[in-house]
């Protein structure tokens, strides 16, 4: 049951918030969105909310394989109607991409910064040098389609 929700000035002696009371809400405005998205949303907890960058690339399946050098894995991809442009998802640990075929879903040189426990491996794999900063360890890499990827290791 949602238990909160934000109230919007209205008198809570009004009948609406005496309705709310007696149904187990705490205001007006819970019961008049209780059967929202947006409260079906907010009363499931079970669900980490998460920021996922979408990087714009002209072919999906070459990007997967750049990305798997980094340690994502594909978690699936999606067409509108076969031919159509892909919308593929990739996963490192809890780190998540979309990566998109669909024009106008992202820009080319796009900076996305990736924090992780190894920088060195990374550019191990890259063939490429780490720079000492004062915050961290970093990288930057440009992925086949011209984003941008600042990659690094906090200092300690």
């Amino acid at each position: 049951m949602l238990t909160a929700f934000l109230t919007f000035g209205r008198d809570s002696g009004t009948a609406a918030s005496k309705r709310a009371a007696t149904s187990g809400f705490l205001n007006w405005s819970s019961l008049d969105h209780a059967d929202s998205p947006v409260a079906a949303v907010c009363e499931s907890a079970r669900v980490d909310e998460e920021v996922i960058p979408i990087l714009r690339v002209a072919d999906a399946a070459a990007a997967v394989a750049w990305y798997r050098r980094l340690g994502f894995t594909k978690e699936w991809e999606h067409h509108f109607a076969p031919g159509l442009p892909a919308f593929v998802s990739v996963a490192r640990g809890r780190v998540r991409l979309f990566l998109s075929e669909h024009h106008g879903d992202a820009r080319p040189d796009t900076l996305i910064y990736l924090r992780v426990g190894d920088v060195d491996a990374i550019a191990a794999e890259f063939g490429v040098a780490v720079e000492e900063q004062p915050w961290a360890r970093e990288l930057e890499l440009r992925d086949p389609d011209g984003n941008r990827l600042r990659i690094g290791t906090p200092s300690s």
